[in-house]
Formats: structure tokens, sequence, C-alpha cells
């Protein structure tokens, strides 16, 4: 339950961030991105295939749609199965329902409700945005209910990052996440590093206490 959970905290942090007019989020069809997940002690633990598949609309109202791959520390697919994922956004302004983080074939056994992540047309240092609350059930025989939020999250600074993909220009931005499950609370506290027509650069993830869990970086994109 718990590695499901962070999976989806997971991808929110890794697209929920994009922005329309200067965006962070590629809209290239066709265009790859491979990113290399480390553990705590930067080793490489796997890789994960993003791929644009569609581009549909104007400048401020689009659709796109992708598909997510994993692979092994050898950059083999671990399984034919390429989860699709949409974005939209409609007048400049990015609007996830939580819902849509449920991966086609899990709506079954996986609900999904609460607030909608919404993310504004322009982003400078300091600006904030909007906390999330959302829940979700994992109905196995036995429900169980999951409290997620994502609060504290802001633009930091704009600076340089350089990751194996090259040098890019990004957005720092913080985000805190917790998630309660059967009265316990497990809190993590990401950086993120995100890149105009690109989107994540990089990301740190820190437990409670201020340790290093795990990361990712921006690997290849063609």
């Amino acid at each position: 339950m718990k590695k499901i959970v962070i999976t989806i905290i997971s991808v929110i942090m890794t697209v929920g961030s994009v922005f329309a007019q200067s965006q962070f989020f590629p809209s290239k069809e066709g265009l790859t991105l491979l990113y290399a997940n480390l553990d705590a002690k930067g080793k490489v633990s796997n890789y994960t295939l993003q791929t644009i598949r569609k581009v549909e609309g104007t400048s401020n109202n689009f659709i796109i749609s992708y598909v997510g791959q994993s692979l092994d520390k050898n950059r083999k697919p671990v399984s034919d199965l390429e989860v699709p994922f949409t974005i939209t956004i409609t007048n400049g302004v990015v609007e996830w329902d939580m819902k849509t983080f449920a991966a086609p074939g899990t709506e079954g056994f996986i609900e999904i409700e609460g607030d909608k992540l919404r993310i504004p047309p322009t982003l400078s240092p300091g600006d904030k945005l909007d906390d999330v609350k959302f829940t979700m059930t994992l109905n196995m025989g036995l429900k169980i209910r999951t409290e997620i939020s994502l609060t504290d999250q802001q633009c930091l600074v704009i600076e340089d990052v350089t990751v194996p993909a090259g040098m890019f220009k990004c957005h720092k931005i913080t985000q805190t996440a917790a998630f309660t499950v059967m009265r316990k609370t497990t809190t993590t506290k990401t950086i993120s590093w995100y890149a105009p027509d690109i989107g994540t650069v990089k990301t740190e993830t820190y437990d409670a206490k201020g340790k290093l869990l795990s990361s990712t970086e921006l690997h290849a994109v063609e």
C-alpha cells in the first residue's frame, strides 16, 4: 500500500508542475525523455521512459497525451506495459483531477477523490501553489483508506542545473507530501527542478528528518 501511495505522489511531483505560456512540460510529438531513478546512495535503481504521443489544441488550450514505461538497470523494458497520462490546459490554467492518477485497469480496486490540482499560467520565485488534499481507497477484499496532502509548494529560485542530459535553466520548487493510513502519517519533502519545454530535470526526496531517500535525473532527451 505504501509503495502505491508513494508512486502516485511521485507521479504528481513529476507531472503536476506544468505551466502554460512558459510551459514546464514537453509538447513535441514523438519526444522521449529518459530518467534515472537513484537510491539514497546515488546508485541507479531503474529508469523511466516518457514519450509524448499526441498534442492537440492551441498555445493556451491544448491536450498532451503521453505514456510512461519502466526500464531496468540495463534500460530494458520491465514489461510491455505503457501507462497513459493526459494533461489538459484551459485558458492557460492547468487543472488535474486526482482520479487521473489511477492507472487504467485499476479502477475496480483503487478509488481516488478530493481536491483538484490547479497550476497558474505563470510562476516566479516566491510564488506559492494552493494546498491539495485527496483520499485514495484501496479495495482488495479489505478497504484501506489513505489521506494524502500536498503542501508548502513554492518556487524558490531560478538557477542552472547540470544533469547527464545537459545543463538547463530551471525553476527550483519545494513540496511537502504527507500520507496517513491507519492513523499513521508519513511525511516527505521533495525539491524539484523544472525547465521550460522539458519538465522535470531533477528531483530529490527527503524524509521528515532531512535524510535523502531517493532522487531522479534526466539522462537523455530525444
